[in-house]
């Protein structure tokens, strides 16, 4: 079963002023392992012809979902509802993390609710974090489209 994560690759960049500024990219993965992940990565470096860059940090992440729409940030939202315990009548709070994107805080907190009116129980957004993350890649969007 595929499985989010975070990965952060370090490089360098000339600027228009011949300084060289250091870079680091994060990139959101659905990755089968940690191996097809960081193999992914270095694609990733590849196809982006980076030079001198290294890859820092991979890392899983718990998301529950990504709602992708249209907007320029991608936000994690912490998305917190109740179910009953049958047996024992107990109420239990399920967390989960949803990944969205939204030009702004108000936009993601509307994408949330979009996504998610045809809930039958009710939830509350507990947290809204900005990511710096660049862009998501799958299974999907990596496969060799190259002709033989």
């Amino acid at each position: 079963m595929a499985q989010w994560y975070l990965g952060k690759i370090a490089h360098y960049v000339e600027q228009e002023n011949g300084s060289v500024k250091a870079m680091l990219d994060t990139h959101l993965l659905k990755a089968l392992s940690y191996t097809d992940g960081e193999a992914m990565m270095y694609k990733i470096a590849e196809e982006e012809k980076l030079n001198d860059w290294c890859l820092k940090t991979l890392a899983p992440i718990k998301l529950h979902d990504v709602f992708i729409h249209y907007g320029e940030n991608f936000y994690i939202v912490k998305v917190v509802y109740f179910s009953l315990n049958e047996r024992t009548g107990k109420e239990k709070r399920i967390v989960n993390q949803i990944l969205v994107n939204a030009d702004d805080l108000g936009q993601a907190i509307e994408n949330i609710n979009i996504n998610l009116k045809n809930m039958l129980i009710p939830y509350v957004i507990e947290a809204v974090k900005l990511m710096s993350i660049l862009e998501i890649h799958t299974p999907e969007t990596n496969a060799d489209t190259s002709e033989n």
